[in-house]
């Protein structure tokens, strides 16, 4: 039970990202932000996006005139509305998503420079002082693959949803 204490995790949470250096920090605070943006349109999709499908789609019934260019014009603005409304920010936790596994590579070089260092400083191969820099380098490269790989599988699951959400209420427009 002493892992629930706050004050342990704070100390974990500190020698893991002294263990992983620099680099593991960075990926850490990507991290979060491609959280933060994964919640935010989860909660766009539980929240906004039923009332702006409702309120888009009575602007459209309400039109008398659903067949002429004009019409279709403006029919081809309210789905584009709802486009821009699934997609904002996809394409921020999708950058998020590639460059955290470019982070868990930079942390590779870093560790292996510290292990090219001991070996300079040792003027040997010493195989228990690389050890440490051979360690450091692979944190954070298992770090910013397994943030890669989650930030994945939702930011698919995210961009699918709003092509059949936009799909489904081109759908529910009705022409003429």
């Amino acid at each position: 039970m002493q892992w629930l204490n706050p004050k342990y995790a704070y100390e974990g949470l500190q020698e893991f990202l002294g263990t992983g250096g620099p680099v593991l920090l960075a990926i850490m605070i990507a991290t979060f932000v491609m959280w933060t943006f994964i919640m935010e349109r989860y909660s766009y999709y539980y929240f906004a996006h039923k009332s702006m499908k409702k309120r888009l789609q009575n602007e459209w019934n309400a039109r008398e005139d659903k067949r002429s260019w004009r019409s279709r014009a403006i029919r081809d603005d309210l789905i584009s509305q709802v486009k821009v409304g699934t997609d904002q920010n996809v394409g921020i936790i999708k950058t998020l998503v590639a460059i955290a596994p470019l982070l868990g590579l930079l942390g590779t070089v870093w560790g292996m420079i510290e292990v090219f260092d001991v070996m300079a400083l040792s003027g040997s191969s010493n195989a228990r002082l690389m050890a440490g820099g051979v360690f450091k380098a692979t944190i954070p490269t298992m770090a910013g693959m397994v943030s890669a790989l989650s930030g994945l599988f939702f930011s698919n699951q995210i961009e699918r949803r709003g092509k059949r959400e936009t799909a489904y209420f081109a759908d529910s427009l009705e022409i003429g």
